[in-house]
């Protein structure tokens, strides 16, 4: 009972202090970018820097960059929700009697964060190609307000749907077996893989959100955070998504509003 105690004690402390560093090197980053400003541009909208190459970098080291700080950023927007799956992991693999507890939460930790690198990956590179035609295109920068607010609404009302359902209740009942896990490395590694293709594949609507609203802007992320956090952890997940969906829908709509008033 002692050692159990201890182990919950060192998880439970260890995701605190991954959290705390992963915000903190997200809130800096997020700083650093703002001094750089942000362009202007037709429309009355500002094209973050984030998709742009700095003076004397190249395209690998401003990709590196980028993939570097959506890592660090997935990290403090996802492990909140994340830590109860590892935690429910750690429980499964315990009922055999392992003791590599910590490597094996690693591994499966490791394996979530991959899916996202990979999206990361999949971002930066069209991120950077939309920004370099809205700058070359100033009627299709125009209308970056409008389909931003159209973006919105319907990843609101994704919320809504069966598809959204059913990847959000396999995001939160994973990993749940009636069998213990086996306890070893590609196990451990595939079960972090699994789960995050289902819960990047639960709040991708979400995440739209955070990359047409701004993917520097920290108050969208703390937005986003909290709503992925609320309906994957909430006792009555579906019916927070629902809610969730409607306040999405309607910011939007007003986002809408706003940019035709603009034009």
């Amino acid at each position: 009972m002692t050692s159990e105690r201890a182990s919950q004690q060192a998880f439970f402390g260890t995701s605190a202090l991954v959290f705390v560093a992963s915000a903190a090197l997200t809130i800096a980053w997020c700083g650093s970018m703002s001094t750089m400003g942000a362009m202007t541009m037709p429309g009355g909208w500002k094209m973050s820097m984030a998709w742009m190459r700095m003076p004397g970098e190249s395209w690998t080291g401003t990709a590196a960059s980028f993939l570097g700080m959506w890592i660090v950023m997935m990290v403090a927007m996802m492990l909140p929700s994340l830590v109860p799956m590892l935690w429910r992991y750690r429980r499964a693999v315990m009922r055999i009697g392992e003791t590599r507890l910590g490597r094996l939460t690693t591994l499966v930790g490791l394996g979530y964060f991959f899916v996202w690198t990979l999206c990361g990956m999949a971002v930066f590179p069209l991120g950077s190609v939309l920004a370099e035609i809205e700058m070359q295109r100033a009627a299709l920068a125009r209308a970056v307000p409008i389909v931003a607010g159209v973006i919105v609404v319907i990843a609101g009302a994704m919320q809504f749907t069966a598809w959204k359902a059913h990847h959000l209740s396999s995001c939160r009942e994973a990993p749940e077996h009636s069998l213990p896990l086996p306890a070893d490395a590609g196990t451990a590694w595939r079960e972090g893989v699994r789960f995050g293709l289902h819960c990047g594949t639960s709040c991708a609507n979400l995440t739209a959100i955070l990359l047409v609203v701004g993917v520097m802007d920290l108050r969208a992320m703390v937005v986003v955070t909290a709503a992925i956090t609320l309906e994957r952890l909430a006792p009555n997940g579906k019916r927070v998504a629902r809610a969730i969906g409607g306040v999405i829908v309607g910011a939007g709509l007003v986002l809408i509003v706003r940019a035709i008033g603009l034009r």
